[in-house]
């Protein structure tokens, strides 16, 4: 359950992003609670020991918002694009949670 609402923060975060940034609240701030939300997620939901599909869909988002693939739909891609970024900063947020958990599991025993 405590997934699923830091997947429904991230997410609003993320519209919030790529629909009206910085007018309701501090880029900064939108910048931080997303670090954070992706560290929280997969502190929650990502086994560091099989994190192989977390880590594909990460390197997977992070290159299509690096790419600015979504930017070639008319009309609305830019939009998208802009909604596309967040989720990969919570992502690669997340990787680091891996990290450090798989280097604990190592170190601990």
């Amino acid at each position: 359950m405590a997934s699923r609402i830091v997947i429904i923060l991230a997410v609003l975060l993320a519209l919030h992003e790529g629909l009206v940034a910085g007018m309701l609240l501090p880029s900064t701030l939108v910048s931080l609670a997303l670090v954070i939300l992706g560290l929280l997620y997969a502190h929650l939901s990502v086994d560091a020991e099989d994190a192989t599909g977390y880590l594909a869909v990460t390197i997977a988002v992070g290159a299509a918002a690096g790419m600015d693939v979504l930017g070639n739909i008319p009309a609305i891609g830019g939009t998208l694009d802009a909604i596309l970024d967040p989720v990969s900063t919570v992502l690669y947020a997340g990787v680091v949670t891996v990290l450090i958990k798989r280097t604990a599991a190592r170190i601990g025993g």
